[in-house]
């Protein structure tokens, strides 16, 4: 067990760190209790009996106490068995309670294995992840999809049934303490990445397990293929978190971080970062712009794009700029033709008429991938719609995106434009 150590100056590059050493199968089979991390976990005493537990994809917490544990999230549904072996590692006492940052699959499924190994803890969450577990009952398909997930050790890709989950045992509305050991700990609510988060404060510790409201790397508030995400209640959660000048925080996923200056630095940023992007979205709607135009102005100060603990390299602002004009604002993006608009194919097979041919959409959409890719994507694509089985437009099609793939630094970004592949494949069979 490696001790924690200070991040000197806050310029530790640890965005990028949150991506590393996942075992792919489990990324492909995150319900599955049958496929593990890739390793052992990490393991870091953040604080006097105060633990970050890493098995893979997301962060876990661990506060001992005379009277048991409390486990902030559980990790994955694999993680089960390795996570139960890291926290017997550093202690013996029984798990007393858990706590639900909020209902994602990497972070409340990994605690079966405690249950199966005969503790009965108390589980914590806030009231709204009934509703989150709710979704994902109704749309199985859906989440299978955008996340690529395979049928697992269970016969299915993801949650779909009831028993397929397990549910808190309590859950709040706005603030629970709870009395654990003669220490006090508390629980808030804070909307995020979804509208059911919970991030944990034990003042006598000065530590705070802040579930994904911290991950080292901008917050994911813009993700464009999920329901509503919450850049607003995610910059006051960062500011009140703040105002407890807390000493340690231990995020659902990345780095730990050790040190008042800089846990303020990163705080404030956050706020900063995410109100900016707030003003400047409701400022463009309150003036009648499109919505293309409110992302096409949107500017990040240059100290806040470059923070360390804020790399654009999971989502980007100009999703979350679009994700708070879905918020204030209708599905409609102003263009008056794309209201009631004609099929797609109808569209582009028209303008490969006027361009003389979809190849010749193709051939200057590769001749622009060098200067301009963005607009490139869009005649190759164009291209593809007119003609999807035409052997050289569906190359050009694959060809551009691929390179728009590889260039494009945000991975949510990245992953979504890798499939190309996927939907010329589909034309090919």
């Amino acid at each position: 067990m490696t001790q924690a150590q200070p991040v000197p100056e806050h310029t530790t590059a640890t965005g990028e760190s949150a991506f590393i050493g996942f075992a792919v199968e489990q990324m492909t089979h995150l319900f599955s209790r049958g496929h593990g991390p890739a390793g052992e976990a990490e393991i870091i005493q953040a604080a006097p009996r105060t633990y970050y537990i890493r098995p893979g994809v997301a962060n876990i917490a661990v506060f001992e106490t005379d009277e048991g544990l409390l486990m902030v999230d559980t990790g994955l549904a694999g993680d089960g068995p390795e996570l139960l072996r890291a926290v017997r590692s550093i202690s013996d006492k029984p798990l007393h309670t858990i706590v639900y940052t909020h209902g994602h699959v990497d972070h409340a499924f990994g605690h079966w294995a405690f249950l199966e190994a005969g503790e009965t803890p108390r589980i914590v969450a806030h009231e709204n992840l009934i509703g989150h577990f709710d979704r994902y009952m109704k749309t199985p398909g859906l989440n299978a999809v955008i996340n690529k997930q395979q049928s697992g050790t269970e016969d299915k890709s993801w949650p779909a049934e009831r028993t397929d989950f397990l549910w808190p045992t309590e859950t709040y509305r706005d603030t629970l303490e709870l009395a654990l050991g003669g220490e006090r700990f508390v629980i808030r609510h804070g909307k995020g990445e979804t509208d059911d988060c919970s991030w944990v404060w034990a003042p006598e510790r000065g530590v705070i397990a802040a579930g994904d409201l911290v991950t080292g790397y901008l917050p994911n508030a813009g993700n464009p293929r999920k329901v509503q995400r919450y850049a607003e209640e995610w910059a006051d959660a960062a500011a009140e978190m703040a105002a407890l000048q807390p000493e340690v925080i231990i995020p659902g996923h990345g780095t730990l971080v050790i040190g008042a200056a800089a846990i303020q630095d990163e705080l404030h940023s956050i706020t900063a970062y995410l109100r900016h992007i707030v003003d400047h979205t409701l400022a463009g709607l309150n003036a009648g712009a499109l919505h293309d135009e409110i992302v096409e102005t949107l500017r990040i100060p240059d100290h806040l794009a470059s923070h360390p603990r804020l790399p654009a390299i999971y989502d980007k602002p100009e999703f979350i700029c679009r994700n708070v004009i879905r918020r204030y604002s209708g599905w409609w993006d102003g263009h008056l033709a794309n209201l009631l608009p004609a099929p797609e194919r109808d569209q582009a097979f028209e303008y490969a008429a006027l361009a003389g041919g979809a190849d010749r959409l193709a051939a200057r959409a590769r001749e622009l991938s060098a200067s301009n890719i963005r607009l490139a994507c869009h005649l190759a694509e164009t291209a593809f719609h007119a003609d999807p089985d035409d052997p050289a437009i569906q190359s050009a099609y694959v060809e551009i995106f691929a390179r728009r793939a590889e260039i494009e630094p945000a991975l949510m970004a990245k992953v979504i434009f890798s499939e190309v592949h996927l939907r010329v494949e589909a034309r090919r069979h």
